[in-house]
């Protein structure tokens, strides 16, 4: 990673960030990616402070996540990150985590710049004027992001309402919520004994504050799960997923 746009941040794990056998929920790890992408972002010039003023959100699309070895009763991680550039309308992020020297996982993160007002795309060059953000150019470190496949049945399912807690600055559930949504139709046995290998998300559409919505999974085979979140009255896909489970 570049130093000089790369930031670094030591993370002590606590015990609300775990599974009842300790390992790092998922929730608690894209609020990782998330604040420390929000860190970043403001030390360089493009982060919240810089385009909400302009009516701007940065709004992610994408996650690829592929884990070494998922930490399981881990008190101290690391993790790195830094902005990959931009292309037209999408800018792209890594992140490293390591387990002390070992690193533990990788993921890479597609977002786009959206006008408050009419949740347009706005071109990022026009938008955000930084050295630190420049055209992207893909490394042989960039995770190619995964295609999901479409659900054919519904083997798991389960309804939730999105909460206060549930939302955000931008005043739209938070992402890593989707996560928690998701995974939660699958049984706890399973959940036990399986620990995430590989996560791809798509994220396609906000939910609101009160708004139903429903978590769809699909078992293709005893390692691999497709989760489709979907509005309860609108029946639009919200978000995507494909897991593969060690």
């Amino acid at each position: 990673m570049n130093e000089e746009i790369t930031t670094i941040k030591n993370i002590h794990v606590h015990y609300s960030e775990m599974d009842f056998d300790k390992s790092l929920k998922p929730f608690s790890l894209l609020n990782f990616f998330q604040d420390i992408a929000t860190d970043n972002a403001e030390r360089l010039g493009f982060g919240y402070s810089a385009i909400f003023p302009k009516n701007l959100m940065w709004v992610l699309l994408k996650y690829r996540i592929e884990f070494e070895e998922y930490p399981i009763d881990v008190a101290n991680l690391t993790l790195k990150t830094q902005p990959r550039g931009y292309h037209r309308l999408f800018a792209y992020r890594n992140f490293q985590l390591f387990n002390q020297d070992k690193l533990v996982a990788r993921a890479s993160s597609m977002w786009s710049l959206v006008n408050f007002n009419d949740m347009s795309l706005v071109a990022i060059d026009s938008a955000i004027q930084s050295p630190y953000l420049t055209k992207f150019e893909k490394t042989e470190d960039d995770l190619a992001f995964g295609k999901i496949p479409a659900l054919t049945q519904a083997d798991f399912k389960k309804e939730f309402e999105v909460r206060y807690n549930d939302i955000d600055v931008n005043h739209h559930a938070n992402n890593g919520n989707y996560i928690i949504w998701a995974l939660e139709p699958l049984d706890c046995t399973f959940r036990t004994h399986h620990k995430l290998k590989t996560v791809d998300m798509f994220f396609k559409k906000e939910v609101k504050l009160g708004e139903k919505l429903v978590s769809i999974v699909q078992m293709t085979d005893e390692k691999t799960s497709v989760h489709v979140l979907r509005h309860a009255e609108t029946q639009e896909d919200l978000c995507l997923l494909c897991c593969e489970w060690n």
